[in-house]
């Protein structure tokens, strides 16, 4: 059993492959956290409760009889505020007496097999043989609110789940101030901060730090997650490296504004929160109503970061995306965006199209510029009808000539965005988010459409639905290039507009579901200005989410390195481009380490271009099970080598090997070797291009030299190995 409940002892223990979690029922029915870390196999774990005597000044509970027991100072299991607990808290509700003084206890639980959907979000999910669940259900005795708080173990895969739900079962309205999907409470704060960081074209850049005591944090005001920080947090504990040592990973599977803080109080333990924003977040319950938070995932490791990693990289696919692209083979795409920008028409398209035809790619997506009167990008967003002045002979037509051709045909939309210039604005300026009175800022000469408004999203979809329904569309490229100011929704009450961050998440999430459950067949890739909307949720309608607006391939090495820390390799969509910089060669082996495809004009390509795309093509068949379904091992990352950048995926049966080196800039001196990961010391191993055979031991322990002839030499090079077992 995954999860168990000693009645004598009151632990609940959930225990994974290599991870146990346990809770205690404590006196007074307090819910404390007792452990998280490496499998435990007994549950003698109730001393693991005291962090030693509590100060003058701590308070206490006098029916509680222990003279170690505050709820200042214990590891608490879902931290509340006002009662006790003065470190960052959890859950805070406002009452009908206008005080936010929480206090929830323990009630009841069950333990049940499968997993439950979150209403309205995106969430993992699980059969009754995958996973298992406990539910907790604790309540706070003066509002009468009482709070859930749901854990999903995935056994097999060494993941939990967390989220909470709230019900106000008093009779009296209550406005939640805060409500985090998790806490969790650790006896150290020796760790390091892992997290990701950045901006437009640099998303995803890495950054590590000691822990320090007060309060640390990364979060989301944008009402979008944004490229700024990703709503993922590793804590690495001392001596922890890509193999070694231990981690813990906690991703928020949310789209909107997020938090993740962490206090290291005066005793140097340290609290970890992960949820909404409470910065602009109050949500009105009604007696009767219930809120869900948002769904967080939990990973320990044992094997450092690159197990943390590798972890999640399995999880995601199998329990997080939920369409059938997730397993099924993506064809290799070409987009036009780069090549033609919004000049174009249907016959440039179909000549885009031979061309890549010839290559050996599969699919042309047709990217910004095919709607209303959309000439440049100051104009017609929200007007999703074709203009046929482009495309003469109509959206059918051109898809026609395409598909005679035996490509595959994808289209782009931006559905949360409107131009001030567009019909819709000028029928609907009103469906624009703005605050009454405030002056309205305009981002790239457009405006976000109030998605809270169900009106609102039902224009976009009958729109989007009519043009979709209506021609053979087999992808679609979902854009979202600016964030929410003014935040505010003629819709709403003025004591309801502090739910308007969350109801706009939700409103997108509502049309995502429409749009994917009309249509299951067609492959969704999810876009923000590059990465800027890079999270799990999106990852739950579109299986893959374009990394970055920059395709230079030396650039992309961080971005996408920095995105593996979290995100399986076929969720990261990664083009080869004309950037100037590296050949075909180099854009081929990094842009493999993603979706891959092609940003280009196929029409301006010499003849020796041509032969390498198409030898691109065929590789990307050849290695596409190794590197959708193998274990993705960062060798040497470029956030810590300035000269060279290295990768390996490993299949999952260790028979095959697929190596990549890439020289950023000429080291110091030209002597190198590399060990690799993951495979069998005990098999042997066929070099493909040399026909040498070496020990899984020799590979691992001596390396390759990357120092002969035929090795990577030049500022730009690459070199790709594949070795099969023998």
């Amino acid at each position: 059993m995954a999860i168990t409940f000693n009645e004598e002892k009151k632990i609940f223990k959930l225990d994974t492959r290599d991870s146990t979690y346990a809770i205690l029922i404590y006196r007074e029915n307090y819910l404390v956290h007792l452990y998280y870390g490496a499998k435990l196999p007994d549950d003698n774990l109730t001393g693991l409760m005291y962090r030693g005597r509590f100060d003058s000044l701590s308070p206490y509970n006098p029916k509680v009889e222990d003279p170690l027991f505050s709820p200042d100072i214990n590891p608490m299991e879902y931290s509340t505020n006002g009662a006790g607990d003065f470190r960052i808290s959890a859950l805070s509700v406002r009452g009908e007496a206008g005080n936010t003084v929480t206090d929830i206890r323990y009630v009841s639980h069950r333990i049940f097999s499968g997993k439950p959907g979150l209403s309205g979000l995106p969430a993992a999910f699980a059969s009754e043989e995958e996973a298992q669940t406990l539910e907790v259900e604790t309540v706070d005795a003066v509002t009468g609110v009482k709070v859930f708080l749901l854990y999903t173990v995935f056994e097999d895969l060494g993941v939990m789940t967390r989220s909470v739900r709230v019900e106000n079962g008093g009779k009296s309205p209550v406005e939640l101030t805060r409500v985090y999907s998790a806490c969790v409470d650790l006896p150290r704060m020796d760790y390091d901060m892992v997290h990701l960081y950045g901006r437009w074209n640099k998303e995803n850049s890495l950054n590590r730090h000691p822990l320090m005591h007060g309060i640390q944090s990364i979060r989301s005001k944008r009402g979008m997650t944004g490229a700024n920080h990703n709503p993922f947090v590793a804590l690495a504990a001392p001596g922890c490296t890509e193999e070694t040592g231990e981690a813990f990973g906690f991703h928020l599977v949310y789209s909107g504004n997020f938090a993740i803080d962490i206090e290291c109080d005066t005793r140097e333990f340290s609290r970890l929160l992960i949820g909404i924003n409470p910065e602009d977040f109050r949500w009105r319950l009604e007696p009767g109503e219930v809120f869900t938070s948002p769904e967080a995932v939990m990973v320990y490791s044992s094997q450092g970061l690159g197990g943390m990693s590798r972890t999640l990289h399995k999880f995601y696919p199998a329990h997080l995306m939920r369409s059938e692209w997730a397993h099924k083979k993506r064809p290799l795409l070409i987009n036009s965006w780069e090549a033609a920008y919004f000049d174009f028409d249907d016959d440039k398209l179909v000549e885009f199209a031979q061309k890549a035809k010839e290559l050996g790619i599969e699919m042309l997506v047709m990217d910004d510029g095919w709607f209303g009167n959309r000439c440049d990008d100051h104009r017609a967003l929200g007007d999703w009808y074709v203009n046929e002045k482009k495309l003469k002979g109509g959206l059918s037509n051109l898809i026609q000539r395409v598909n005679d051709l035996g490509i595959k045909f994808g289209i782009w939309y931006e559905p949360e965005m409107i131009n001030p210039d567009s019909d819709l604005y000028r029928a609907h300026p009103d469906w624009a988010i703005r605050a009454p009175g405030r002056e309205h800022s305009i981002s790239r000469y457009q405006c976000v459409l109030d998605m809270t408004r169900k009106e609102v999203r039902d224009n976009i979809f009958e729109q989007m639905y009519k043009v979709i329904s209506q021609n053979h569309i087999d992808y679609i490229k979902w854009d979202c290039n600016r964030h929410i100011t003014e935040a505010a929704s003629a819709a709403l009450p003025p004591e309801r507009q502090g739910e308007f961050f969350h109801r706009y998440v939700l409103g997108v999430y509502d049309l995502m579901d429409r749009i994917t459950t009309a249509f299951p067949h067609i492959l969704l890739e999810n876009c923000s200005s590059g990465g800027g909307r890079f999270d799990p949720g999106m990852l739950y309608y579109s299986p893959q989410i374009w990394a970055s607006d920059n395709t230079d391939p030396i650039e992309r090495l961080s971005i996408q390195f920095g995105a593996s820390l979290c995100y399986p390799v076929s969720a990261m969509g990664a083009h080869v481009s004309a950037s100037p910089r590296t050949g075909l060669k180099t854009k081929g082996a990094v842009a493999m380490c993603g979706t891959f495809g092609y940003e280009l004009d196929p029409r301006k390509m010499t003849e020796e271009e041509k032969d390498q795309v198409r030898g691109q093509a065929a590789d990307y068949h050849r290695y596409y099970d190794l590197i959708r379904k193998g274990d993705f091992y960062r060798l040497v990352s470029p956030a810590e080598n300035s000269f060279h950048c290295e990768w390996e995926f490993v299949s999952e049966d260790q028979s095959e090997v697929l190596f990549t080196s890439v020289i950023m800039r000429q080291p110091e001196h030209n002597f190198y070797i590399q060990r690799l990961r993951g495979l069998d010391p005990d098999r042997y191993y066929r070099d493909e291009d040399t026909g040498e055979v070496y020990s899984g031991a020799l590979l691992m322990n001596a390396g390759i030299n990357l120092s002969g002839d035929g090795w990577p030499r030049e500022d730009g090079d690459s070199l790709t190995k594949h070795f099969v077992a023998v």
